[in-house]
């Protein structure tokens, strides 16, 4: 498997994946927050970027990131939300996860958008649709992680063109 997701009674999750074009594919996740991480990513420094389409969901329609994932506990989360129209970036740290911030964004229901994160040392940039929405320093998850994506409650959402890679300097 290429993939580790979050197992939980109300997680669903799919993926497809091809030999030809082994880079992730498409995946449909609801859950409490359910998260799927690539096996084998190890980044301090790097950009992480999905391509994501908010389908349905009473309580939460969200599109999300996770980078510097060490376990289903303790890692970081950049997310849109087509309900509250909104970017927020957490840390989840010992399984809780906190805000470090909001900012209202438009967040289109089933259209597709574009979230990309930009991590290096403390500094942390998300933008959306090309647009940079939140940028800060934060220090309370560091060293090597994996990265993946993350959805929350009733989200359904769609996940397509996954990238990842090293920071390059700047």
């Amino acid at each position: 498997m290429r993939w580790r997701a979050r197992k939980t009674l109300r997680c669903v999750l799919s993926w497809n994946s091809t030999a030809t074009n082994p880079r992730f594919r498409s995946l449909s996740v609801t859950g409490t927050f359910p998260w799927c991480v690539k096996n084998g990513t190890a980044l301090t420094d790097g950009v992480v970027e999905v391509k994501f389409k908010p389908i349905s969901g009473k309580e939460d329609q969200a599109g999300g990131l996770v980078w510097r994932w060490k376990d289903g506990d303790n890692y970081y989360v950049a997310r849109a939300n087509a309900l509250e129209n909104n970017v927020s970036l957490y840390y989840t740290q010992n399984g809780r996860r906190n805000t470090i911030k909001y900012v209202d964004a438009p967040v289109a229901k089933n259209q597709w958008h574009t979230l990309r994160v930009e991590f290096m040392a403390k500094r942390i940039q998300v933008s959306l649709d090309g647009k940079l929405y939140i940028e800060v320093d934060d220090d309370r998850i560091v060293g090597l992680g994996a990265v993946g994506v993350w959805s929350k409650a009733d989200s359904v959402t769609a996940f397509d063109d996954f990238r990842y890679g090293e920071a390059t300097a700047k």
